[in-house]
């Protein structure tokens, strides 16, 4: 059972009634090929976009149901380039470039299958002209840029080991003279070093170790079984190693999960905690497992640290011991251009490595 996809199914089957006809049509026409949050996230920029025609006097209508195709139709480049710059402004909205793409890659999505795949009653396209085509979207995913975005940001070589014995003793140390701090921590060090030993050990998302269900893990062979980003077949799950460094906390985790979770026999899921309010563990979610890893790495002194920058920080010591295809592997990529970041990323750093070695050489003599 995939939690985040049937929460993320449910999200959808709540939202997807407040769209206009033709993207509930839009929408499960796409419902076989791709994941609910996939599609969730098409609904959530559909919302933001047909809002926005409200906002601007594009469209006559008073809820984004009743946006008109009529009133797609006729929309100029000017008003899509518009759009655009209102993504790029809005203080209401955190857009990257990369999300700024994403929404109007969205877009043009939905604007194809409109005029070039949907049709009405007399077998011509629901949409007679698509501004969209027109839209040049620039790619913003080249690797050499992701790496060099997420150069000297990342944990290396040593820095892994630093932080975790961080987790492990000198927060402690730290949030001493913080009873609140100090009760959570010492609650629930144990686990939290489990996961973020198993990200760092193992490469895994965040959305893998949400998922994660006790009966998934096999210390004595090293795997994780889970289910796979991109993959809608819930029936199977892909084993993922990881490396032995993450066994003694794993370990230590499992032995006392039950009791110091107060997790109930129909609870399976692997990393649990206890809400405010409640006497029996329930799973993690994954909000809560971003902000951990935020709260030690801001004390740790990499407050941009984050999960999936754990993630890189495994993904680049890897590729340093393997090659990209064992990487694309280890990490669930569908492609290998998308683990060529760690060729750049490692690039440096065993230029760095070699400048180390040769400077110690160097003083030895």
């Amino acid at each position: 059972m995939n939690v985040i996809k049937i929460k993320d199914r449910q999200e959808l089957d709540r939202r997807v009634p407040m769209m206009p006809w033709y993207v509930e049509k839009f929408i499960n026409y796409k419902l076989p090929d791709l994941s609910p949050s996939s599609l969730l996230e098409y609904v959530r920029d559909y919302e933001t976009f047909m809002g926005w025609l409200i906002a601007e006097g594009l469209s006559s209508a008073e809820k984004v149901k009743d946006v008109q195709l009529i009133e797609l139709e006729r929309l100029h480049m000017d008003s899509i380039d518009t759009f655009r710059m209102f993504l790029a402004t809005n203080p209401n909205h955190s857009n990257t470039r990369t999300t700024i793409t994403r929404k109007l890659s969205s877009l043009r999505s939905l604007f194809h299958y409109l005029s070039q795949i949907a049709e009405d009653d007399e077998f011509y396209p629901l949409l007679k002209r698509n501004v969209m085509a027109k839209v040049s979207i620039k790619r913003t995913h080249k690797p050499k840029d992701t790496a060099a975005k997420l150069e000297g940001k990342l944990l290396q070589e040593e820095e892994i080991h630093e932080f975790l014995a961080y987790i492990h003793a000198d927060y402690e140390k730290d949030v001493a003279e913080n009873k609140q701090a100090l009760y959570s921590y010492q609650l629930n060090r144990t686990r939290d070093s489990c996961i973020i030993s198993l990200i760092l050990h193992s490469g895994l998302r965040v959305s893998e170790i949400v998922n994660l269900n006790t009966d998934d893990i096999d210390v004595k062979k090293k795997l994780a079984y889970v289910y796979r980003k991109g993959k809608n077949d819930d029936t199977f799950k892909t084993p993922v190693y990881f490396r032995q460094e993450a066994v003694d906390d794993l370990t230590a985790y499992l032995q006392m999960r039950d009791s110091h979770y107060k997790a109930p026999k129909r609870e399976k899921a692997l990393f649990l905690a206890i809400a405010n309010g409640k006497k029996e563990g329930s799973r993690m979610t994954k909000r809560a497992i971003q902000e951990m890893v935020i709260k030690y790495a801001k004390r740790f002194g990499k407050p941009y640290l984050s999960v999936h920058k754990l993630r890189h920080s495994f993904a680049t010591d890897y590729y340093l011991r393997n090659d990209i295809y064992m990487t694309q592997e280890q990490l669930g990529h569908a492609s290998p251009e998308t683990t060529q970041i760690y060729a750049h990323l490692t690039d440096k750093t065993m230029a760095e490595a070699i400048d180390r070695i040769k400077q110690a050489s160097e003083a030895a003599n």
